[in-house]
């Protein structure tokens, strides 16, 4: 999810609902120097990721819509004794915050918050209150509220004590978030306008539990149920090739974001980005769709044969689309990541749970995993970010991609070190592209693409699907 301010306002979202499970562990890497903290993220379904990204991105409107795509959970406790809840992790954000089930919305008779649980501050004691300036808005107006205070927070056997992170006593939201990025994102700092405080990748740090403020991502494939998040480390069984080093871009002279330069996007050799691209693009799990500019997306959407609905912002396709042998190349300053089509064929469920299908046929419908961003950031969401092993370096401001290696067994673990070229056999990228457009607040040249007349292409990778009459969508997809 992305958190937005701008000296001195904050924009934040959260996610929809649901569970996870997750297994912590610490891994010595020497008998000397500190040890790599790994976390094994479950994914489970989202009743609603369109819904979820809607409220992430700032000024879009979309239409709810019931069907799969994933969240990602990792499990930890808090307090003592010790409650187990559940965090949605979210490098888009920066703030650990926690449910309590005295909020109006958990005490709700669904009883909306007892799959990730609820944290009571006065039951533990190990409790301290902190402030009360907690305060994350959403762009539908809803948000979360409450105080900030510090706590025993536990990841299996890896423990940090007096932990900052926030209570939502006012909440709509069913589960917490474990917020992983820039320190200067905190709410505590972009509303509040108080100095920033060590989030959890810096406590880490701090209690010499990891040498540097860096993680590396791996999400797996659409259809594995688990991945894993190294603090402070890199497992090199999970990807292919060699690590490539790319600067992370600045906004207005800050680095607050993880935001990395899109230079080219191709399917299946066909370039759907133009000329000289540079796009910057925010990597963020919290998103569970990608979201380009639009004269890209319509691009795309003629070439796989999407059909796009305007009130939900989201294009759908054949679910036979997956079978398709194509992939989408994504290229940031000469780094290629290649994302297959399986992995951006999403499904979709009616109100019933069956899988939908266009109206008045029996063909399944799915959602593709590319929507447009229309006045929004561009985000590189959890479609692509499965395909991509990503290293986030917020001690160096730095981004490191490699290919991923889906479903591998097999563990190979690395430290990260201290100072520059941290990252275990990783290589700059020469000359890389500086982004000039899609940076928040800052110059913007257009969309960050120009297309050539009907983009230069010709023919599609699918017939073009029956059209999607949207009417009959809204009534059987509508609402949360």
């Amino acid at each position: 999810m992305k958190t937005s301010w701008r000296r001195g306002s904050l924009v934040t979202s959260l996610v929809a609902s649901l569970l996870g499970t997750t297994v912590a562990r610490q891994i010595p890497q020497n008998q000397k120097g500190p040890r790599v903290v790994g976390l094994d993220t479950q994914r489970i379904p989202a009743v609603n990721p369109v819904r979820r990204d809607e409220l992430r991105r700032r000024g879009v409107a979309q239409a709810g819509l019931d069907n799969e795509a994933t969240l990602y959970f990792v499990n930890v406790s808090i307090g003592t004794p010790a409650k187990s809840l559940r965090l949605h992790i979210d490098t888009g954000s920066s703030d650990l915050w926690v449910n309590t089930p005295s909020s109006q919305y958990c005490s709700e008779i669904s009883k909306p918050c007892q799959y990730a649980g609820a944290y009571r501050a006065n039951t533990s004691s190990t409790y301290e209150y902190i402030g009360s300036y907690f305060n994350i808005s959403y762009v539908d107006g809803s948000g979360a509220s409450g105080d900030y205070v510090s706590d025993t927070v536990k990841f299996g056997s890896t423990e940090l004590d007096r932990l900052q992170f926030g209570i939502g006593y006012n909440s709509t939201n069913a589960q917490g978030i474990l917020g992983i990025g820039y320190e200067i994102n905190e709410v505590q700092v972009g509303r509040a306008g108080l100095p920033k405080y060590k989030n959890l990748p810096a406590q880490m740090v701090a209690d010499g539990l990891i040498q540097s403020n860096a993680y590396s991502l791996w999400l797996n494939d659409l259809d594995a149920s688990r991945g894993n998040i190294l603090f402070g480390g890199i497992d090199t069984a999970k990807f292919t090739g060699s690590l490539q080093t790319l600067p992370i871009q600045q906004e207005q002279g800050y680095f607050a974001e993880f935001l990395v330069t899109l230079t080219n996007v191709q399917v299946s050799a066909q370039s759907v980005s133009g000329g000289d691209m540079a796009l910057g693009v925010l990597l963020d799990s919290g998103s569970s769709l990608t979201y380009l500019p639009n004269n890209m997306t319509n691009a795309i959407y003629d070439i796989v044969g999407a059909e796009y609905d305007t009130q939900a912002g989201v294009a759908y396709v054949p679910c036979s689309l997956r079978d398709v042998e194509a992939d989408f190349t994504f290229t940031f300053s000469g780094v290629p990541i290649k994302v297959a089509m399986d992995e951006l064929v999403l499904n979709l469920y009616d109100s019933n749970g069956a899988l939908a299908t266009y109206e008045n046929s029996t063909e399944p419908l799915c959602l593709f995993g590319i929507a447009s961003a229309g006045s929004g950031m561009n985000v590189m969401g959890d479609t692509f970010l499965r395909s991509a092993y990503v290293v986030f370096d917020l001690e160096n401001n730095e981004i490191s991609l490699a290919q991923t290696k889906f479903n591998t067994t097999t563990s190979s673990i690395a430290e990260i070190g201290i100072g520059v070229d941290s990252i275990p056999g990783a290589t700059k990228v020469a000359d890389p592209v500086a982004a000039t457009a899609g940076i928040p607040g800052g110059s913007q040249r257009g969309s960050g693409t120009t297309l050539n007349a009907a983009t230069g292409l010709s023919g599609g990778l699918v017939s073009t699907a029956k059209a999607v009459v949207v009417a009959g969508l809204v009534v059987v997809f509508l609402g949360v």
